[in-house]
């Protein structure tokens, strides 16, 4: 079970750089339901995702490179590529991605929770803006099919 929020942020944190971070490059084969290809670093997985925005099921399975190659040629959309940076919100770990390609200048942080009275009792510290975990535009799923996701940006 996955249960996560996802935020827009004011700013970048000062020593962002300073986290430890990779690059992730991901395609969707299927959105209904979610089923992913992903290569993070040097590791390959196919995801599957459940209904559900803060709560679902999620599987990873992992990959071999080739076969990562092979199933990302079947990709529905666009191939998403961003930065993710690791940083630590004691207890959690934030995770905010820095889009490129299309959807550059879009900046995202995801936070995972082991349940989901965690999720809903947590608080947004001063540089988080707002919430977006309900918000369907920001599910990557739908950001990789719609040709301009965010017109108005």
């Amino acid at each position: 079970m996955e249960i996560e929020r996802k935020f827009l942020i004011k700013e970048l944190p000062e020593d962002l750089a300073s986290y430890p971070h990779s690059e992730i490059e991901q395609a969707y084969l299927s959105v209904h339901p979610v089923i992913r290809v992903r290569k993070d670093g040097d590791k390959y997985y196919l995801t599957y995702k459940g209904p559900g925005k803060m709560a679902r099921e999620e599987y990873n399975l992992p990959l071999t490179e080739d076969a990562y190659l092979h199933l990302k040629e079947k990709k529905d959309g666009r191939v998403i590529r961003k930065t993710r940076y690791r940083i630590p919100l004691p207890p959690y770990t934030a995770e905010l991605d820095l889009f490129h390609d299309e959807l550059e200048g879009l900046t995202l942080l995801e936070i995972e929770f082991p349940t989901v009275e965690e999720a809903l009792a947590f608080e947004l510290p001063d540089w988080f803006l707002r919430d977006v975990t309900n918000d369907p535009h920001y599910h990557n799923s739908n950001m990789a099919l719609r040709p301009d996701p965010f017109p108005d940006r």
